[in-house]
């Protein structure tokens, strides 16, 4: 298969890349930094990799490679969290993921050979935030800003239906592997200086960066995934379990809170990634009958510390 994938050289674009190098697929991404993409992905350990540089705001030659494509997969995104969400920052986000989606998707309509699938990213922000509430694909959308945000994503997207081509809309949970959330918070976890953000009783709907990687896989290749399907393990937790789990993994204590307060005085707004959460079930990958390797939270925390 031909697979053109954006945010190739991010957290699970990368690895993405990698298993789909194994099962000698043709990948074509499409990069802001080819320089970058290209000693991620050198020749001669990707052979079947091809780097194209593109401005993901503007339409431009590489448009060009998605025909004759099987498949597209749109993982592009600025970060969310980490810094306050400025005006400007906010416009960022948002620009990061509709406009250059919108942009995917004029390349897709003036392709001579449509692929037969998008595989667009969007996020379990989509639900807004709720300690009490249990969300799956057929849930109601929030009204925040991250919540508005994957609608406009989302909704850019749907065009291409009406250009034959099937789109599945990937809301993606909070990804565990080694790197991304987990290389940001091991280092204070392994000095002892761990523990519970604000109340802890926040949700905390996670995926294997692997499972995550082979839903995709199995979204591309099985026409029956359509629509908005949740990219999370079937058994979230609340922020204060996975504290307590993560810290048995490697063996050090838990203990040092972080009051709510703090986070807010440091990221403001942006601070709800961190203090709020939503429970999302992965209620059409189950009836899909995708078997998920690490369902739980201990067997995912094992593997990435084995």
């Amino acid at each position: 298969m031909k697979i053109v994938v954006t945010g190739a050289t991010g957290f699970v674009g990368t690895k993405l890349v990698e298993c789909l190098q194994a099962s000698d697929d043709h990948i074509v991404i499409l990069a802001r930094d080819p320089k970058k993409a290209n000693s991620l992905f050198p020749k001669v350990s990707f052979p079947n990799v091809e780097v194209v540089g593109y401005n993901p705001f503007e339409l431009g030659d590489w448009a060009m490679v998605i025909s004759g494509s099987d498949a597209v997969v749109n993982l592009a995104g600025e970060p969310l969290a980490g810094v306050r969400w400025t005006d400007k920052r906010k416009q960022e986000i948002r620009n990061s993921r509709v406009l250059t989606t919108n942009v995917l998707v004029d390349a897709i309509a003036q392709a001579d050979v449509k692929p037969q699938v998008l595989i667009s990213g969007s996020a379990i922000g989509y639900y807004g935030t709720s300690l009490n509430k249990t969300f799956d694909e057929y849930s109601d959308a929030g009204d925040d800003f991250l919540a508005n945000i994957c609608k406009y994503w989302e909704d850019t997207a749907e065009s291409v239906k009406g250009l034959g081509v099937r789109l599945v809309k990937l809301r993606i949970g909070i990804v565990l592997g080694m790197g991304g959330v987990i290389a940001k918070m091991l280092p204070i976890f392994q000095v002892g200086g761990g523990g519970k953000l604000g109340s802890g009783k926040q949700w905390f709907s996670w995926i294997h960066l692997d499972d995550l990687v082979a839903l995709i896989i199995y979204a591309i290749k099985n026409p029956g995934v359509t629509g908005a399907i949740n990219a999370t393990a079937p058994n979230p937790i609340t922020n204060a379990d996975f504290t307590v789990a993560l810290a048995k993994a490697i063996q050090r204590p838990a203990f040092v809170n972080v009051p709510a307060a703090a986070l807010i005085l440091l990221f403001g707004e942006a601070a709800t990634v961190l203090l709020d959460g939503q429970r999302v079930v992965p209620h059409k990958a189950q009836i899909n009958k995708f078997a998920f390797q690490y369902p739980d939270i201990n067997s995912a925390l094992t593997q990435i510390f084995s």
